[in-house]
């Protein structure tokens, strides 16, 4: 297969050799000792009209090597030049010059024909019809006077003599003024001049045709033509009709690349509008053109399809009137491809190709060194197809000129092509060692011009390492220069251009310096300046420094005015105390011997006014963004700052899009600090990058800068590989191998794909492998259950593999546990709590990932007598223990109870088998607290409880205890009681207790572990006086009313013995020591009302065992220890029927101070009863 390859390609080359025309090269140098055949270099035209009053000059010229010499022939004789001495050949070359002064000039009217001929061939020049310009006189005739009548048509025959070249023909009048045309009056094609229709005004005498002869520049007149218009008996109106051409159709016959004129006069009254069309198509509209008031067509440049028929159509107020031109399109004959020279090398083939059209088709006649192919001796190298030489195996000495003659009748064409045979080694002809100089971003061409027989074979090095070829960014042009689109900085180095052929090498050295451009970095703004200040133009500019740079500052792009206050500084321009002629533009202009860069701005000068207030804004966006310095990996990207506005720039932030991958998302890259320009962006392969920049100043960012141009990073494999590579099986028998992909931006290329690799972990195998694209995950089926194995993914694309990838180990699908734990072991702790123990399974049996071990435990039934049947409502509780544990507590058990365990292993996918049952038993525990306890039957000094057995017994119930002890108030209890009581015991009555006494009791069962949980009630003894009350409050006691009425009554004695006292202006010891200190505790009576203040304790703030009833009858609940409400839950305590007491002690203590001094309103027992004292 490469054989094959590397045969076609050699046809190839071949194939290009034949076709190719190499030019010999014009170098002195190059010339030297080499051959060339014949080349005609100038000759006369094909039709050449010459002035007898000058000498006829025929020119021929031609090169070669040796330089050829010439010969003629006229009318298809030979000419000898030498033997007419009116006749001259310039020296050294074959141009004729022929003195006809006093000769006959027809004597030398003929057929011309320029020979030129050397050692290696002969060359032809065209057939040069040499014609004498003529300018015959006007034929005598008689020219009778015209009458016609008013409104008739009317034409005035020209007919000029025939002259060569035909005269150019006009009218006028006596005085030589031309007479005026327009739609009515008009001068055909021919010279005649045509009256669509006669007006009175037509009349006149002389009408006078002139020709003018264009190489003897003579005019000749023909006799006046006298014009009467006959105003009586005027011609109606009539429709249009045609004067020229005759007829309803004619013919015009053109040839191709000539200028196709058409002409329609028509006749009528009113005079007729004209008009045309193609039928069938549109005219050319750019090469048509209108004459004449639109009676002549014109079309330039005539091809093929404009052959057809063309209508010219006459138009006024009475019809229409219509004329058919059919054209018909012939063409001379005319190159497709003319053959050309060839330089070929010894056994080499060529093919020469001469390639014409024409209507009719040209006959194609071969010569060589102007000999008729057929008659020239024969030749077996040479074979003759049509149109087509070839030449096979050529040697040495058969160079020659061949002669390709095609015609038709409407012309010929002759083309020279010469073969020349050489072997010539290869020469360079570039100067060696030369530099290039370019600015980046800009194309570079670094000439190799060579020549050679063979054709050299031209290769470019780049510091005589790298082989360049053709590709982006370089391109080698057939001639051998190299062309580098995009220069940049690294493509700045020695190059060296190799040529080869057969006979040789020749290698040529030359230089590239890809300089950087020259920018304005800071532009001179917009200046508004109050007169006679002076206004500043800063143009700071960025440069090479290789270069030496030229600043350049223009106003109204023109030179500043020779004025001394203009300061020119090198980046700035200094206009001092501005005048009114200081406005305008002003330009800085920066050159250097590459390129050139500038920047404008105006300056306004104005009156002198009051400084404005400085306003801090965002800073304008940045311009001129520009890329240098650009790698496979980074580019610079510099920038101009917008302005400010009075607040200094603290960053620059760069941002980029993605235009490949995520068009129209601009991601932050990098910042910058606020004096720079510049940034370094480091790039990632196969992004088209745009970048823009935002600016940041103390207000805010600016809106975003213009986006850069585009820059696109060449593809290279990827840098990274997947993330977050798993491998799990999701069943048995299979791998997931899963990951994440990455990026568009990630991936530094086309074709990206992901080569996943696989072998099971510590067995002897290869690596299995798959490519996929597109995809997040590989499914590999058939593996062993939970099987470790080793992964890899590795990213690739069309241009190679990224780095190695990470092993990750994975394990194969999970199935479910085969075996249960052994040897499971009860240890029973207390009544409630018990740990178990077992063995662990085998890590084969697992079959996944251990995930821990669940213990089921149930309570099958209680262990007394009277739980001997099933416990139904019983759940399984279950315990997980995580890992490979092998032991751990149940807690929540129940006292007394029998228990069944079994424990199962669990792994990712579920459950194994369970362990064998294994029970246990619970010890007796304490009993849960009695059902109920009830309070029956209160008395005066008695009462009766009655209770229930626990609900949950936990053992073997042995009895139970009972507390109970009177609770004086809400922070003091009375002695504490205990009584025991047998199991069989539910009711007890309990005597010698104290009436109208509020008691608590505590009721517990026992086991033989101790006294459980108790259950608490509150009951009182019934009271000895009974009212309608569910409350006893002492201030409804009525020895407790007595007592306060005497003491209200001793006060008020005392009040009025001191009111009396003080009456009779004595002070009693009382008195003064009241006045002294009085008592806190006794408050004045209130003067508005006469009533008396209340009585305070301020020791301790606690209130007597009775509660007081204020004056308006109401009960402060704090005043009111003794109240059952507050014992309650709560709410208000309530008595049944029989006087027990139903509620719980809940030792609610007393409240705070502040809820004491809020009197309740709110409709209770007590106040029930005081609404009663």
């Amino acid at each position: 297969m490469d054989f094959q390859l590397s045969i076609g390609a050699l046809l190839m080359t071949l194939l290009s050799h034949m076709t190719s025309a190499l030019e010999v090269p014009l170098d002195p140098k190059v010339l030297e000792g080499l051959p060339q055949p014949p080349t005609i270099t100038l000759q006369s035209p094909k039709d050449y009209i010459f002035d007898p009053r000058e000498n006829i000059v025929i020119h021929c010229e031609a090169k070669g090597k040796p330089h050829p010499s010439f010969s003629w022939t006229r009318n298809g004789t030979h000419f000898d030049v030498e033997k007419d001495s009116k006749v001259l050949m310039k020296p050294g070359s074959g141009t004729l010059v022929i003195d006809i002064s006093g000769e006959k000039a027809e004597a030398y009217e003929g057929t011309y024909q320029c020979t030129a001929h050397n050692d290696h061939g002969t060359a032809v020049s065209n057939n040069i019809v040499i014609r004498q310009s003529r300018s015959p006189l006007w034929s005598k005739e008689r020219i009778e006077a015209i009458t016609v009548q008013l409104g008739i048509s009317l034409v005035l025959q020209c007919r000029p003599p025939a002259g060569l070249p035909p005269p150019v023909i006009f009218w006028m009048d006596n005085n030589f003024q031309k007479l005026p045309l327009d739609k009515r009056v008009s001068q055909a094609l021919n010279g005649d001049l045509y009256f669509s229709n006669v007006l009175a005004e037509d009349t006149r005498n002389d009408y006078i045709c002139y020709a003018r002869f264009p190489h003897t520049q003579t005019i000749q007149q023909k006799q006046p033509i006298s014009v009467t218009v006959q105003e009586t008996n005027p011609a109606r109106e009539q429709r249009p009709g045609f004067l020229t051409p005759l007829g309803a159709t004619s013919t015009k016959l053109v040839l191709r690349g000539e200028t196709l004129e058409l002409e329609c006069i028509a006749e009528g009254l009113p005079t007729p509008d004209m008009s045309w069309q193609k039928d069938g198509g549109e005219l050319p509209t750019s090469r048509v053109s209108f004459l004449n008031y639109k009676k002549t067509l014109k079309i330039s440049d005539v091809g093929e399809a404009d052959a057809g028929d063309y209508t010219c159509t006459a138009t006024n107020r009475l019809g229409t009137a219509d004329h058919i031109i059919k054209v018909t399109v012939k063409a001379a004959p005319f190159w497709i491809s003319a053959p050309r020279n060839l330089i070929l090398a010894p056994n080499e083939t060529g093919i020469l190709t001469c390639r014409v059209s024409g209507d009719p088709k040209p006959e194609i006649r071969w010569f060589v060194n102007g000999i008729l192919l057929e008659n020239a001796p024969e030749d077996h190298t040479r074979k003759v197809e049509d149109d087509t030489v070839i030449l096979s195996n050529v040697q040495s000495g058969s160079s020659a000129v061949y002669q390709c003659n095609a015609s038709n009748e409407f012309g010929y064409l002759i083309a020279n092509a010469f073969v020349n045979v050489l072997a010539q080694p290869p020469r360079v002809l570039t100067p060696p060692n030369q530099v290039y100089q370019v600015i980046t971003n800009s194309p570079a061409l670094l000439d190799c011009a060579t020549f050679g027989s063979p054709i050299p074979t031209i290769t470019w090095f780049k510091d005589g390492k790298t082989s360049v070829k053709s590709g982006d960014p370089y391109v080698i042009h057939e001639n051998g220069t190299l062309e580098i689109n995009v220069a940049q900085s690294q493509n700045s180095g020695k190059y060296t251009c190799i040529a080869t052929n057969n006979l040789g090498i020749k290698e040529n050295h030359v230089f590239l310096e890809v300089k950087e451009p020259t920018r304005i970095l800071k532009q001179p703004e917009y200046k508004v300046v109050q007169r006679g200040m002076s206004a500043v133009f800063e143009c700071k500019v960025k440069h090479d420094p290789s270069l030496v740079p030229t600043m350049t500052w223009l106003k109204n792009n023109g030179e500043l005015p020779d004025d001394e206050r203009f300061e020119v500084d090198t980046d700035s321009l200094v206009i001092k105390d501005v005048m009114d002629e200081d406005e305008g533009t002003y330009t800085c202009i920066m050159n250097t011997s590459l390129d050139q860069d500038s920047a404008s701005a105006m300056l306004t000068v104005v009156e002198a006014t009051p400084t404005p207030a400085i306003v801090y804004e965002k800073p304008d966006p940045a311009t001129d963004l520009e890329l240098t310095d650009q790698t496979e990996r980074s580019v610079q990207l510099t920038w101009i700052p917008g302005d400010e506005h009075n607040s200094p720039t603290q960053k620059f932030l760069i941002q980029y899009e993605d235009l490949l991958h995520q068009p129209g998302v601009w991601v932050n890259m990098t910042e910058v600090p606020g004096t720079s320009t510049t940034a370094h962006l480091n790039l990632s392969p196969f992004i088209y990058y745009s970048f823009r920049v935002l600016a940041k100043n103390q207000v805010g960012y600016s809106q975003p800068s213009q986006a850069s141009r585009q820059y696109r990073t060449n593809p290279a494999a990827p840098d990274d590989n997947p993330s977050d590579v798993h491998g799990e099986g999701t069943e048995p028998g299979n791998l997931v191998i899963s990951w994440r992909s990455l990026t568009g931006f990630q991936s530094n290329g086309p074709g990206l794909e992901y080569k996943v690799l696989w072998r099971q972990k510590d067995v002897d195998q290869e690596w299995s492998s798959t490519t996929v694209a597109n995809v997040t995950q590989v499914v590999v089926t058939g593996t062993p259950i939970f099987a470790p194995y080793e992964i890899k993914v590795q990213s690739l694309n069309d241009y190679g593999s990224g780095p190695e990838a990470e092993v990750i180990i994975g394990y194969s699908g999970e199935d479910l546990p085969t075996s249960a734990p052994d040897g499971v072991l009860v240890m029973v702790h207390n009544s409630t709590l018990a740990e178990v123990h077992w063995e662990p399974v085998s890590a084969h049996s697992i079959r996944g990932k251990l995930k821990g071990y669940k213990v089921y435990y149930r309570r099958e039934r209680g262990l007394h007598k009277t739980e001997e049947e099933a416990d139904q409502e019983s759940q399984d509780q279950v315990v997980t223990f995580s890992g490979n544990n092998t032991e751990g507590s149940l807690p929540g058990l129940q006292p007394y109870s029998l228990y069944n365990l079994f424990i199962r292993v669990l792994n990712s996918k579920g459950e194994g088998p369970p362990s064998p049952d294994k029970q246990f038993e619970t010890p007796e525990g304490v009993p849960g607290p009695p059902s109920f306890l009830n309070v029956l039957n209160p008395s005066l000094d008695s009462l009766t409880l009655e209770w229930g057995p626990p609900l949950n017994n936990n053992g073997r119930l042995i009895g139970y205890s009972l507390k109970y002890q009177p609770v004086n108030n809400t922070v003091e209890m009375g002695p504490v009681k205990m009584m025991e009581f047998p199991v069989n015991e539910t009711t007890v009555t309990l005597d010698n207790l104290n009436s109208s006494v509020l008691y608590k009791f505590d009721l517990s069962a026992k086991t033989i572990k101790g006294a459980g949980a108790s259950t608490t009630r509150e009951a009182s003894t019934v009271m000895e006086t009974t009212v309608p009350s569910r409350h006893v409050d002492i201030a409804t006691q009525g020895w407790f009313i007595g007592l306060m009425c005497a003491i209200a009554l001793l006060i008020l004695v005392l009040l009025i013995v001191c009111f009396i006292k003080r009456n009779k202006g004595g002070k009693y010891p009382v008195k003064e020591k009241e006045e002294a200190h009085q008592d806190p505790e006794i408050q004045p009576m209130k003067e508005d009302d006469g009533t008396f203040g209340e009585y305070s304790d301020t020791e301790d703030h606690k209130p007597l065992k009775g509660s007081r009833t204020p004056s308006n009858g109401t009960v402060r609940r704090d005043e009111s220890d003794d109240s059952l409400v507050d014992y309650g839950e709560g709410g208000d305590g309530q008595f049944n029927e029989d006087g027990s007491f139903i509620g719980q002690y809940s030792g609610k203590k007393e409240k705070d101070t502040h809820e004491g001094n809020e009197s309740s309103e709110a409709p209770s027992p007590v106040n029930a009863m005081n609404s009663f004292v």
